[in-house]
């Protein structure tokens, strides 16, 4: 088939297997056969009930597509139903349970059969799902959100096996009630000795000093101790102060039991181990409400310098912790029942939608955010989010005015700087106020002391690097984005840190190397503007024309009627001859 014959469409593929398959063959190959054979026939008759075709149905799967998402995911409820009837009747050992996937995704068709990266990802979806459940992609889940009766959890991002970029995944919850289970699986709320604070909770155990070596009883002591302090600048963290989690020093416990003692939600447990000039530390994060390991990780070290090493572990730790930490609550908080929200879920579920950098996702960041404070109007993380959200408008046209979404930032920035004058965030959003409106200096005054607060807060070393980049400090703000990416190298803000890399890249000419890190952006977040923008005009720098229109035409879809005299407003350049040169390989590319 030549490329011109090459016929591709966009539809919602089924993918279908029976779970311990290769057992009930060895079992009773007729038997088997038989049950797959008449579990098939229902399956089809369900996929032709809901609009859909079977595509293939080889041995014990079934692959099959519909025009509709919804009715792709309507069908595979309806067959786990109908299936899991079927096998009550059966012996439990000859039961046949089908795991499924749902995917919207790109395929080439060829005839009657379909192929290509949508149906590979669907099959990867199955393959993670449970006996009798469904899991269904991130591209199918923004369809059926708000569309059907049914709870997703959500499973992160998953990378699976000859897929380039992980995949959004949820787990579909078709029974009621099933949601709020899930919550109360291990050590509930009403279990706990204290209430669950409103912001997320930990309690750092002592380190166990595994070395044997009572006079090793300081290092490890020095770590647990550096480590609270440490996670307490994070003002968004509540964290058990050292006098209670000392009290469990040298005694055997139960993750579970320190949580439901001290009346939180997770538990950071460790030890060191010294032998010779070496030292291994491991640590583990722990949500006691369902007893899941968030985050663990080892550490070797020459103990060469022990206060070096002990300052080095914490940072590692600390700056880990962070991210993991709020990925986490993310995730919980997209769980929970929208009917039990607090002021903190609206804030992880906003923090979720604000990360995917999206128009429509940030408007309902922004829907999610004024909740928040409704319940809780002192709640500094609450406003340093919501003048993020306006920035973000700001930058990529997503409002009716950019001036009135400079304001709102500013408004919401002061706010949380009033309530929390000690909060890093706070000051990190008033510094990025500062430079998108065009006050360098006090942009740089505000976003060091932002670091002065909490020196693990990637996100200021980051903004930093930002402000230093459109100032024209390229080296130092290569400096500060490079800190902030090793101190959280999966960050949510990640994004606008590789941007202004390459902004940076631009400033010095280096057109070559801008491409790169615009590539390196689509490739990562395709919705995100700043990368096309940035393609667009190092391409029209270097002459590159029709590869510069093509970027400004996948910008001009996220930015619609963007023109040169918005480009002013949303890059705040400080040096005219670095925004010329910016907005003269944009009208290279076509940009008016």
């Amino acid at each position: 088939m030549t490329t011109q014959e090459v016929k591709r469409k966009l539809t919602a593929i089924l993918s279908a297997d029976v779970k311990g398959y290769s057992r009930l063959m060895s079992e009773d190959e007729v038997e088997t056969i038989h049950t797959l054979n008449a579990y098939k026939e229902v399956m089809a008759g369900l996929i032709q009930h809901h609009h859909g075709r079977v595509v293939n149905a080889p041995g014990d799967n079934v692959l099959a597509e519909f025009a509709s998402v919804v009715d792709a995911v309507e069908c595979a409820v309806e067959i786990q139903k109908e299936l899991k009837t079927k096998n009550a009747e059966l012996p439990e050992n000859r039961r046949m349970e089908f795991r499924i996937g749902v995917n919207l995704g790109d395929v080439i068709e060829e005839g009657a059969q379909i192929y290509g990266d949508g149906v590979n990802i669907a099959a990867r979806l199955e393959s993670l799902s449970e006996a009798g459940g469904i899991c269904i992609s991130g591209t199918a889940y923004d369809h059926v959100e708000n569309k059907l009766s049914l709870g997703y959890e959500y499973l992160g991002e998953q990378t699976v096996k000859n897929i380039a970029k992980p995949v959004r995944v949820y787990r579909v919850l078709m029974e009621p009630g099933a949601v709020a289970r899930r919550l109360l699986e291990v050590a509930s709320k009403e279990r706990m000795a204290l209430p669950l604070p409103d912001k997320p909770s930990i309690a750092v155990l002592p380190f166990a000093n595994m070395s044997g070596d009572p006079e090793q009883e300081y290092f490890s002591d020095g770590i647990t101790e550096d480590i609270i302090t440490a996670l307490s600048r994070f003002r968004w963290f509540f964290v058990i102060a050292r006098n209670s989690t000392f009290t469990y020093k040298g005694k055997t416990v139960e993750v579970k039991a320190v949580a439901q003692d001290l009346g939180v939600r997770y538990v950071l447990e460790g030890s060191v181990r010294k032998a010779g000039s070496r030292v291994r530390i491991t640590a583990q994060l722990i949500d006691a409400t369902t007893s899941h390991h968030v985050w663990a990780e080892r550490y070797d070290r020459e103990l060469e310098d022990i206060f070096a090493v002990q300052d080095e572990i914490t940072e590692n730790i600390v700056t880990s912790i962070g991210p993991e930490f709020l990925s986490a609550e993310m995730r919980r908080a997209q769980r929970r029942d929208v009917r039990s929200l607090d002021a903190w879920d609206y804030i992880m579920r906003a923090a979720f939608h604000h990360s995917r950098y999206k128009k429509e996702d940030v408007a309902e960041a922004q829907h999610l955010l004024r909740k928040a404070i409704e319940l809780d109007p002192f709640n500094a993380e609450g406003f340093c989010l919501l003048a993020f959200t306006h920035l973000i408008q700001a930058q990529f046209g997503w409002s009716e005015s950019a001036d009135q979404s400079i304001q709102e930032a500013a408004k919401a920035a002061e706010k949380a700087v009033a309530i929390d004058d000690r909060d890093a965030w706070a000051h990190t959003a008033l510094g990025l106020v500062d430079l998108i409106s065009r006050r360098y200096d006090d942009a740089t005054r505000r976003l060091k002391k932002a670091i002065d607060l909490n020196r693990s807060l990637a996100n200021a070393y980051g903004a930093l690097g930002q402000a230093l980049a459109l100032a024209g400090e390229c080296a130092a703000a290569v400096e500060q984005i490079n800190k902030a990416i090793r101190l959280s190298p999966r960050d949510p803000f990640l994004i606008y840190w590789v941007a202004h890399l390459g902004l940076a890249a631009f400033v010095e000419e280096r057109y070559d190397v801008a491409c790169e890190w615009g590539a390196r952006i689509i490739q990562e977040n395709p919705n995100f503007p700043g990368g096309h923008r940035l393609l667009a005009a190092s391409y029209g720098q270097l002459g590159r024309i029709n590869e510069a229109q093509t970027a400004l035409q996948e910008l001009l879809l996220l930015m619609p009627g963007m023109t040169i005299d918005d480009v002013r407003k949303q890059v705040p350049f400080k040096d005219p001859r670095h925004m010329e040169r910016y907005l003269d390989g944009l009208r290279k590319a076509g940009l008016e």
